[in-house]
This record gives C-alpha cells, sequence and structure tokens, in this order.
C-alpha cells in the first residue's frame, strides 16, 4: 500500500454526518477556559488565500506544521462537535492554515506574497479522535494590511460535506506576545480590531480563540470549539464513495482502549481484506491481512505488544480487495487517556 493511496482515502473520511462549534465568553477567554457548548454553529468563511487540497497531497498529514518557519511556539487544539446531540465527532479531517511571522503564505506567489509558490510550510491536517480533538505544533502566525491575526480551518466531515472557517485571538493578549518577541516579530502590534476587519466585523464570537502561556514550551496554547451540523458517529459508518458500496468500516471497540482493541467491518462481497496501522506523522508501522472472507460481518483483533507499538493514538485503515477492485477507509483509534 503506498503512501498516497493512504492518504487519499484519509482525504475521503467516512462520517457521513454535519459538524458543528460551541460559542466562547469573553471574561471566560481571559481565564483560559471554554464554557460548555451551546451547539451554536461555526460561521462560514471564505476559504482564501489558496488552502490547497490537501487530500490529494500527502505532505500535508502532520501534526508538526512549522517545517523552516521562525516564530513563537503555539500548540492549536481544535475539538469537533456535532450540533444535533453537543457530542464530540470522531474521524472528521480537520486542516489548518496560515501565514508565517511576516505575513506571508506558503503555496503561491502574488504582489505581496513573492517567492512562496510550491513551499509547504505552515499546513496540515489530522483526523480527530474518540473525544473529537485534534491537535497541531505550529508558530503564532503574523499579521498583514488588511487583516487581523487569524488561522484558517477546514473541517471534512465527509467525503461530501466540509466546514471551513477561521479563528481568531483576544486582542491584548495577542499583542502582548507580539511586543515580549519584538526580535521575531518585526512588524509589531497588529493595528485592526475586529470590527476593521472585513470576516470578523460581523461577529467573531464563536471564532474566538484562548489564548494561554505554555510554561514547559515558552510558547503558546490555543483551543477553539467548532460545532457543526450533524452527530457523533458509532457504529458503523454509512456507506462513502471511497468505499465502493463494499464495506463498512465500525469504530474500534472499546475506544479509547489500552493495548488491545477490536475493529469491526463488513463485507458485501468475498474479498480479502487489510488492516494497517499508521502514526500520527503519516507513517505505516504494521499491517493484519485476511484473505478470502466471505460476505458478512467481520473483526479483526489488534493487540499492540504483539506488534511491537506502544499504546498511543493511530488512524487506522482498512483496505479491502475483489473483483469490482480495491477500496479503503480510514478511522483513529485513541489511547486510554489521550
Amino acid at each position: 500500500m503506498k503512501r498516497k493511496e493512504f492518504l487519499q482515502g484519509i482525504g475521503l473520511a467516512g462520517i457521513g454526518t454535519l459538524i458543528s462549534k460551541g460559542p466562547m465568553n469573553a471574561e471566560i477567554l481571559k481565564e483560559g477556559g471554554p464554557l460548555p457548548p451551546n451547539c451554536t454553529l461555526i460561521p462560514t468563511e471564505t476559504a482564501g488565500p489558496f488552502p490547497l487540497d490537501l487530500s490529494e497531497n500527502t505532505t500535508f498529514f502532520r501534526q508538526d506544521v512549522r517545517e523552516d518557519r521562525t516564530g513563537i511556539q503555539l500548540n492549536v487544539k481544535l475539538r469537533i462537535i456535532g450540533a444535533n446531540n453537543c457530542e464530540p465527532m470522531p474521524n472528521a479531517r480537520v486542516n489548518i492554515w496560515h501565514c508565517d511571522k511576516d505575513g506571508l503564505y506558503s503555496g503561491y506567489s502574488q504582489q505581496n506574497n513573492q517567492g512562496q509558490a510550491g513551499l509547504t510550510y505552515l499546513r496540515g491536517y489530522q483526523m480527530t479522535d474518540a473525544n473529537g480533538e485534534v491537535e497541531f505544533t505550529t508558530i503564532f502566525p503574523g499579521w498583514y494590511t488588511g487583516r487581523i491575526c487569524h488561522i484558517h480551518f477546514q473541517v471534512y466531515v465527509s467525503s461530501v460535506y466540509a466546514a471551513i472557517s477561521q479563528l481568531t485571538f483576544p486582542i491584548e493578549t495577542k499583542n502582548a506576545l507580539y511586543a515580549d518577541n519584538a526580535a521575531l516579530y518585526t512588524k509589531g502590534a497588529d493595528p485592526l480590531n475586529y470590527t476593521q476587519d472585513n470576516i470578523f466585523s460581523d461577529g467573531y464570537a464563536y471564532q474566538l480563540a484562548t489564548l494561554t502561556q505554555n510554561a514547559e514550551t515558552g510558547g503558546y496554547d490555543t483551543f477553539l470549539e467548532v460545532t457543526v451540523q450533524g452527530s457523533g458517529v458509532t457504529g458503523l459508518a454509512n456507506l462513502e464513495p471511497e468505499t465502493g458500496g463494499q464495506f463498512k468500516l465500525g469504530q474500534n471497540f472499546p475506544n479509547p482502549y489500552n493495548t488491545q482493541t477490536t475493529v469491526p467491518f463488513n463485507l458485501t462481497n468475498k474479498s480479502d481484506v487489510q488492516l494497517e496501522i499508521w502514526d500520527l506523522s503519516g507513517k505505516r508501522l504494521a499491517a493484519l491481512s485476511e484473505t478470502d472472507l466471505p460476505p458478512g460481518d467481520h473483526r479483526i483483533e489488534v493487540d499492540l505488544k504483539s506488534l511491537g507499538l506502544q499504546t498511543a493514538t493511530y488512524v487506522y485503515q482498512l483496505q479491502v480487495s475483489n473483483q469490482y477492485g480495491a477500496f479503503r477507509q480510514c478511522k483513529v483509534m485513541t489511547a486510554q487517556g489521550n
């Protein structure tokens, strides 16, 4: 199995639901803690500038998106919530992208963004775990003329639905960060407020992320809860285009798990199957195979100790091969206590 084929499968993460985001209270945000969700949908914003199609590019399946960019470390955590039941949504694919400390974006060049075509820094995607969460390591973004400091994100709930939005930060805390690190952020304080920004001027309450210092890294942590239409998903997933109608892949159980877990699936036709385990940096670690399985319900037992793996959060992919072709789908198995 080629890594590109796996990552294209992740790009069609089969969920069959929609996502939403919970709101934040300004006073609570100053203390660094979000309120419980009220299942208010995240506002939809423009996808620009040039988000790229990460599902078609294997470079971007990663947690650390910094590459060669300098800046203050920022640990980003997003929690995806389904509006129908206000529960975390696992197995959704989340993309992030943003400018560097000087206001430049990778991937394209234009008058105010020269020399960036073909570069890949500060872009990446992950899949949500059993808590509906993804985490990224990046740098705190700068700002550029006409826009307040922000991060773009895109949530793929299924192969046919995605939500696109942006997040921003408390102005006082953000500008203090710039001032304390003036040698890096040479443009100084962000001159705009929310009402002067053409994206957030019509409201920003549900896009205002926390921003707190991290004594361990010397950087900052940011958190946002994002609500979309739909519900958290359990059991067998709805058929998605990438499965070709040949199988349904279930969530591993128990999940979260410790060292052993079971992956259930249902076959439409007699098939060979292979279960692959990948880490969150896109490296394939193990594969378990079964041949000539009949139609119906099946399960594969996964024992990390026998595979020589540590207990961790992994992506698992099921490949089903039969007379109709090869089909794949992915989900996340979440480590106990993760």
